[in-house]
């Protein structure tokens, strides 16, 4: 039987996970000693896969207990051990910008391949690796959700303009517009640091009655939004909205893009905040069973 574990702050989509397979929930616990030590406590797997759910949004903190949890639901009887994580961290640095810099995609995906037999993961920010396999090692599985931010995009807006904020949005700005029938134009980004980015809007005169919905893979700093939110004032009728996959949302963020005109921001569930309205267990849970039942040679041919 496999068995289901979330990690501390992962467990309402655990809850969800196991709502949707059928999967029963096992206690995990952390306790944190004085001298900030961690230990793990949870209940024994029962011979099937264990499956651990966590998101790695500010990972540093979450990786060693997460090591451990893995660890220890092998030495306690696992058959394998899954790792869900909706959001996985670390893999926008794919190549070394400056002499001397850590390649950290390849060096976490290569950690991730020796602690966990596979992986379940959402839209990860692949920008020069073509595949998740160039920085995972073992079995894994990509959910793609374009399709649950343009069910939602279609119930709370009307006549929406799809806006990329940047080349790399270009793919969402396709899938979206495609899946609605609604027109989408991507804007050129220059960026000259973490949070210092310009923005060039193409024309969008044609569109003015339309409700611009800026639509990216990730929020962190929000610059690239608020740069794009900015060129927006003034050339459209309608206040514009913000839709991402992955909040990550650095402190002030949504404040800020509040300030710069953002009538409704949401994101999915894959990091829970105020901002989270597009719930994407579903998807995830028939990837997490697809992995979790499949023998190990099956599901590294499915990779």
């Amino acid at each position: 039987m496999n068995a289901l574990y979330a990690m501390p702050g992962n467990e309402a989509f655990a809850e969800l996970l196991s709502l949707h397979t059928g999967y029963q929930r096992q206690e995990l616990l952390l306790h944190h000693f004085p001298d900030g030590e961690t230990l793990i406590q949870m209940a024994p797997p029962r011979g099937g896969d264990a499956v651990i759910v966590c998101t790695l949004d500010r990972p540093d903190p979450k990786v060693l207990p997460l090591m451990m949890a893995a660890a220890t639901a092998r030495e306690l009887g696992a058959a394998r051990v899954g790792l869900v994580a909706p959001y996985l961290a670390y893999m926008r640095q794919d190549m070394r910008f400056n002499p001397g810099e850590a390649l950290s995609a390849k060096i976490f995906g290569d950690w991730l391949g020796h602690t966990f037999d596979w992986l379940v993961t959402v839209d990860p920010h692949l920008h020069r690796h073509t595949t998740l396999a160039e920085v995972y090692p073992n079995a894994a599985c990509i959910v793609h959700a374009a399709s649950q931010l343009a069910v939602w995009i279609d119930a709370h807006v009307t006549m929406p303009l799809i806006v990329g904020p940047d080349s790399e949005s270009a793919q969402w700005v396709t899938a979206v517009s495609n899946l609605l029938c609604a027109p989408g134009v991507v804007a050129r980004k220059e960026r000259h640091g973490d949070r210092d980015v310009a923005v060039f809007l193409p024309e969008i005169d044609k569109w003015r009655d339309h409700t611009p919905v800026l639509v990216d893979d990730i929020i962190a700093s929000g610059a690239t939004m608020i740069q794009t939110l900015r060129c927006l004032q003034g050339r459209t009728s309608r206040p514009p909205v913000c839709v991402a996959l992955h909040g990550v949302f650095t402190e002030g963020v949504l404040d800020n893009m509040r300030a710069e005109g953002a009538g409704l921001i949401a994101t999915s569930n894959s990091i829970v905040t105020t901002a989270s309205q597009i719930d994407i267990s579903k998807p995830v849970a028939e990837a997490m069973v697809g992995l979790s039942v499949a023998r190990p040679a099956e599901a590294a041919a499915s990779a």
